[in-house]
């Protein structure tokens, strides 16, 4: 049977009803409502089975209402949602969640941590309580954050080996400025913890030079992901439609393929699905 095609990051949100100010200046583009409709033909044109939507602001009502979008759109196939870990009733709030209705598709938590002042707020006391409540809850904790973010992601990972994780983005690394270091010696670190470890091979055109990137530009940072990870723990993930800003979605994908060149057809198949379907438990896509 064909393996499944996922999409393990896209999002949909309404600026008009969030705390979006970010998307100004050179994100002002794309400063308008996009919703499932925005999307479909772009994953009808790639091949793309299924998608995992994902939170964009610390709002619990955004959480409710993906799951709502998510059991009426037949393409999504998972939500990573928000709750507040540092909430003393957090395991409530996850038992609430995933009782719900629509509470199947929940499948993980992601805190936006690159808004907040403190790069060691994951270590947190409070944080921390909190995720062991999503470890207890059977989800996966997605990890977003930049290079200085890496100390703590890695020692969460350590404390953590009952819990999932999920680093978006390869850590966001200056693609723009071919820096490879010290993106590269702390990414390494995460090669002991790859059991429990994955990786989303996404976001990277936002971090390249929108204007005149290539993929050889993203080639070095995918093949050191894949040398740490492995295909197994690596999977494909659009950011849509941040990318945007940067280039279409299948220009983007395109690009990750052409990086990919040299791998086997199975490598392949476990990034672009296999892999969202086993650290996620896509529950539309599972065994």
């Amino acid at each position: 049977m064909k393996a499944p095609v996922i999409d393990a990051h896209q999002h949909f949100w309404d600026p008009d009803r969030g705390d979006y100010g970010w998307l100004s200046g050179p994100f002002q583009p794309i400063r308008r409502s996009f919703v499932p409709a925005d999307l479909a033909p772009s994953l009808e044109a790639s091949g793309i089975d299924g998608t995992v939507l994902v939170q964009t602001w610390h709002s619990l009502a955004e959480s409710w209402e993906y799951l709502a979008i998510a059991a009426a759109t037949p393409f999504v196939a998972g939500v990573v949602a928000w709750v507040d870990l540092t909430d003393p009733a957090v395991d409530k709030v996850l038992s609430t969640l995933t009782a719900s209705p629509h509470g199947r598709w929940l499948v993980g938590i992601r805190h936006l941590l690159h808004e907040e002042p403190d790069p060691d707020w994951l270590l947190r006391d409070d944080v921390r309580r909190g995720l062991g409540k999503v470890a207890e809850a059977g989800l996966v904790y997605d990890l977003v954050g930049k290079t200085h973010h890496l100390p703590a992601m890695l020692k969460t990972v350590a404390d953590f080996p009952q819990l999932r994780f999920v680093l978006d983005h390869i850590a966001k690394p200056e693609i723009a400025g071919a820096v490879m270091e010290p993106w590269r010696e702390r990414m390494r670190q995460f090669t002991p913890h790859r059991g429990h470890v994955w990786c989303k091979l996404s976001g990277m055109i936002t971090e390249a030079d929108w204007p005149s990137w290539q993929a050889s530009h993203l080639k070095p940072y995918v093949d050191e992901v894949l040398s740490i990870f492995g295909a197994d723990r690596c999977l494909f993930g659009s950011d849509w439609p941040v990318c945007l800003v940067a280039g279409s979605y299948e220009r983007m994908r395109e690009a990750l393929l052409i990086c990919l060149e040299a791998r086997t057809e199975d490598e392949c198949a476990q990034i672009f699905g296999r892999s969202a379907v086993e650290v996620y438990r896509l529950p539309e896509f599972g065994a």
